[in-house]
């Protein structure tokens, strides 16, 4: 692949510098297309919204991350829709291998995978057919399939779920004094097996890859998977060290216990609810954000090395960096842990493009699916959009800061949550209480003031539900009936 400054769009600009003339900024869509672009996804696991510092988390310190977006474009309404079991991460990266929305695609993981593999429709498959070569590090959680037989190279495949689980890191702290499970202890194996943090490793892997392809011919799509945010959440001591537990701010919207956890699908049972004693303490919920805080600026440490290399390699130019997270987590909201529930927390992730003529230091808050990321690479690189594909290209975003990209979002775990939302409201429903919350997003963002029931509220509620079955149909979600016989005034 010849370096971007090999291309005419850089001679134009050179000679205009050199005559004393102002570079106008240029839209991607504006960059001549004698090359496709480079493409590197930075994917992340179990990170909230606001997992980036810049992006509305002050306590947290993301230097690289925050370079990113500098040289980007932050979506601050990305939604993943949620997961069919417990590990989210499995829904969330089917959807975007497949590009079928939630239900949809559980039924394609049950039935159709074998056969989609055959017809060439996987998202990595799109890219090699459009001339890519096609990379892979890091975790996979795709069921039924190996990266293997889908990427032409491939490093240090991790194995889905959590590095390594072992019965100290639950059930804890019990108190201050509750040192029974450190997160720099390499005794405890996750992310320590094979000697060098699994985070490391990958990093690793990324910078010799970047170097063996400075001067390639061919452009390069790179899937860099990373385990990292997920618990365990291990880093080196001098992380957590950053982070004072004492310091750490309990969310506003703290409980001891959610009062519908067993009804919700979050029971004392379910693995990441076990994380942390019950009833929650603060100080228990501080210990692990302490940790989560600290795994997140120790990726932000081996994020800060990759893009340091691609700069050094020339490929900054005529690359587009991506970074997203698979799917959000609770870390002490509303009584939970884990991610399986369709609060905020769990379901909004960071999404931002970067480098290759994307707007720089700019928001983009309209609603979008973390997925949507794939149809937009693909008008990035010139490939024309597949007919299966449900998610929706961001360009036109990217261009029009004001314009609409969807007028809601749907969302759902298992049988036990729905929930829809608008540029404003959020109706969120839990069927096994025959509980409805309705939530206003602009005026209460931490979800702690529920709105149904109230009259004035009744024609927000009524156009919701409406948007409601139309979403979940379009998902294919079955469950529309059970819903209407638990909520008849809604849906009979």
């Amino acid at each position: 692949m010849r370096n971007w400054k090999t291309s005419p769009h850089f001679f134009a600009v050179a000679t205009l510098m050199s005559l004393g003339g102002t570079v106008p900024e240029v839209s991607w869509s504006q960059i001549p297309r004698t090359e496709k672009p480079n493409i590197l996804f930075l994917f992340v696991d179990d990170m909230t919204f606001d997992g980036v510092a810049v992006l509305g988390n002050p306590e947290l310190k993301t230097p690289n991350l925050d370079r990113l977006v500098a040289n980007g474009t932050a979506f601050m309404n990305t939604y993943n829709m949620g997961g069919w079991h417990g590990a989210i991460s499995v829904a969330s990266r089917s959807m975007l291998m497949t590009g079928r929305y939630l239900w949809k695609a559980q039924q394609h993981e049950k039935d159709e995978y074998k056969s989609a593999i055959n017809r060439r429709e996987f998202w990595v498959q799109v890219m090699k057919d459009a001339g890519y070569q096609t990379y892979m590090t890091g975790k996979w959680h795709i069921k039924h399939t190996e990266p293997q037989q889908l990427f032409d190279v491939t490093e240090d495949v991790r194995p889905g779920g959590c590095p390594g689980l072992v019965d100290e890191e639950y059930n804890r702290p019990q108190s201050p004094e509750d040192d029974r499970w450190l997160s720099w202890d390499k005794q405890w194996g996750g992310y320590w097996e094979g000697g060098k943090h699994w985070t490391e490793v990958q990093a690793d892997d990324v910078i010799r890859y970047l170097d063996r392809n400075t001067d390639a011919e061919q452009p390069f799509f790179m899937y860099v998977a990373f385990n990292a945010p997920h618990d365990p959440r291990q880093a080196p001591k001098e992380f957590v060290d950053m982070y004072p537990v004492d310091k750490i701010v309990v969310p506003e919207n703290f409980l001891p216990e959610h009062p519908l956890k067993e009804l919700m699908g979050c029971a004392e049972t379910q693995r990441d609810e076990r994380l942390a004693p019950f009833p929650r303490t603060e100080y228990a919920v501080q210990k692990h954000r302490q940790e989560y805080y600290a795994i997140i600026s120790h990726l932000d440490r081996e994020i800060g090395r990759i893009l340091d290399q691609l700069k050094k390699s020339g490929l900054d130019e005529n690359t587009l960096v991506v970074f997203a997270a698979d799917n959000g987590l609770g870390c002490g909201h509303h009584g939970l842990m884990g991610k399986q529930n369709v609060y905020e927390h769990s379901m909004r992730v960071p999404l931002v493009l970067s480098g290759y003529g994307i707007p720089k230091n700019e928001k983009r808050y309209c609603l979008n699916y973390m997925q949507d990321l794939v149809p937009t690479i693909y008008d990035m690189a010139g490939i024309e959009k597949p007919d299966y594909l449900d998610f929706q290209s961001l360009v036109p975003v990217l261009e029009d800061a004001d314009r609409e990209h969807y007028h809601a979002v749907y969302g759902a775990f298992q049988n036990y949550q729905r929930m829809v939302r608008n540029d404003r409201y959020k109706l969120f429903f839990i069927p096994e209480a025959g509980t409805v919350y309705l939530f206003d997003l602009v005026n209460d963002p931490g979800e702690m003031n529920n709105l149904y029931g109230k009259p004035e509220y009744d024609r927000v509620v009524r156009e919701l539900v409406d948007i409601y079955v139309k979403l979940a149909k379009k998902a294919g979600d079955k469950q529309l009936k059970n819903m209407s016989e638990v909520y008849p005034e809604l849906f009979g």
